[in-house]
């Protein structure tokens, strides 16, 4: 894998990176702890072929800005293994990938879920580990907040944009709204946005979209995701290119898939007034500043997604407790907490004159570098 991890070097660079291996089950993996002063290191655990070193820094990275940006004290931190996670020996490698980080988890890092891994996953770290803390994410069965089933994440994601839109005054009643992926995140979105009055004019998976000006049924499209997973757009009738929701005619985009799918040349081009980040830095850099540069108004991925780690704050602190995490206490402070961290980085944006990652990245940053200074790890007058 991958091991250039420079560019990522700012004022800091990531405290720790573990790459380990297993002959016998073929596993390969990462461990990337960026930054613990406000906390353990915390984020997800992802499986995929084409896993980098790199990427998992970057996404490491991300943590670091979300846990400080949404203002709750953990760390920033992710792992991935490189591997197919449909495999039939999926668990041996995740059994072996958990022994391998035995003396990094849960003392500095706890494993969660990202691409690749579900409930059951979680549940073979634990039971590999033989300790309740190793993970989050864990089935009901284990006392676990099952993110994915409740949709945690997407539901912030459309906390987020109502937020976003009333501050540009769009109402989101009537406002039409593209999405892109529609895993987890963007199921959840939808049926969110659909609640709130939005109408869904495009929607798409990997392999096919559907643009439908009309509206996209939202509870025909879940029940068919159900059955048929991401065949479900081909299945609903869907019939074009997949990336034609990211180019269609609408007021909201919202990307939430994989890494760099806006590009300049996208950013340029689309009719979107809102983009909102659903995935992980979905949109390049170069992208960043030609939306800032048109108006587009852009809710930066480690504020519009942050409802995940909101839901997997409660999980970290009940790992232990005998009690299950209520989800009737999660959603409202999901719904606080996107809101409010919508508008507070809106508002530095646009008196600052600058993008809306750069004033989010600014409020992390001083958040971390007041628990560096604190802990001794950065010189005095060196904020």
């Amino acid at each position: 894998m991958q091991t250039d991890i420079l560019q990522l070097v700012d004022e800091w660079g990531p405290e720790k990176v573990v790459c380990v291996s297993d002959r016998k089950s073929g596993m390969r993996g990462v461990l990337v702890i960026d930054n613990s002063a406000r906390g353990v290191g915390k984020g997800g655990t992802r499986m995929s072929p084409n896993l980098s070193v790199l990427e998992v820094a970057r996404l490491a990275r991300t943590m670091t800005w979300k846990w400080a940006g949404v203002d709750l004290f953990h760390g920033g931190a992710k792992a991935g293994i490189l591997g197919d996670p449909n495999a039939p020996d999926k668990e041996e490698i995740l059994r072996a990938f958990a022994r391998a980080l035995s003396s990094e988890v849960p003392t500095e890092y706890v494993f969660g879920l990202d691409m690749g891994l579900t409930e059951k996953d979680a549940a073979i770290f634990v039971d590999e580990l033989g300790d309740r803390g190793a993970a989050v994410g864990l089935p009901r069965a284990l006392g676990g907040l099952p993110y994915d089933e409740l949709g945690v994440t997407g539901f912030g994601v459309a906390e987020a944009t109502d937020a976003a839109a009333a501050a540009i005054s769009l109402p989101i009643h009537g406002a039409t709204v593209a999405i892109q992926g529609f895993g987890a995140v963007g199921q959840a979105a939808a049926e969110r946005l659909v609640e709130l009055g939005a109408v869904m004019t495009s929607v798409s998976t990997g392999t096919r979209a559907i643009v439908d000006a009309g509206g996209v049924d939202s509870t025909k499209l879940v029940e068919l995701r159900r059955e048929f997973g991401d065949d479900c757009v081909a299945q609903y009738g869907g019939a074009v290119p997949p990336a034609a929701a990211l180019t269609t005619d609408a007021q909201i985009l919202i990307p939430a898939a994989r890494e760099d799918v806006i590009d300049k040349h996208l950013a340029g081009t689309t009719p979107a007034k809102l983009v909102v980040e659903g995935a992980n830095m979905p949109t390049t850099s170069a992208a960043l500043d030609v939306l800032h540069g048109r108006g587009v108004t852009v809710v930066p991925d480690f504020v519009a997604n942050a409802g995940g780690i909101v839901a997997a704050a409660h999980s970290m602190d009940a790992r232990y407790s005998p009690f299950t995490v209520n989800p009737d206490d999660v959603f409202p402070m999901i719904t606080a907490k996107m809101r409010q961290n919508t508008l507070t980085v809106l508002a530095e944006a646009r008196n600052r004159g600058v993008t809306t990652h750069v004033a989010a990245q600014e409020i992390a940053k001083e958040r971390v570098r007041a628990a560096m200074l604190l802990r001794g790890q950065i010189p005095a007058g060196e904020r």
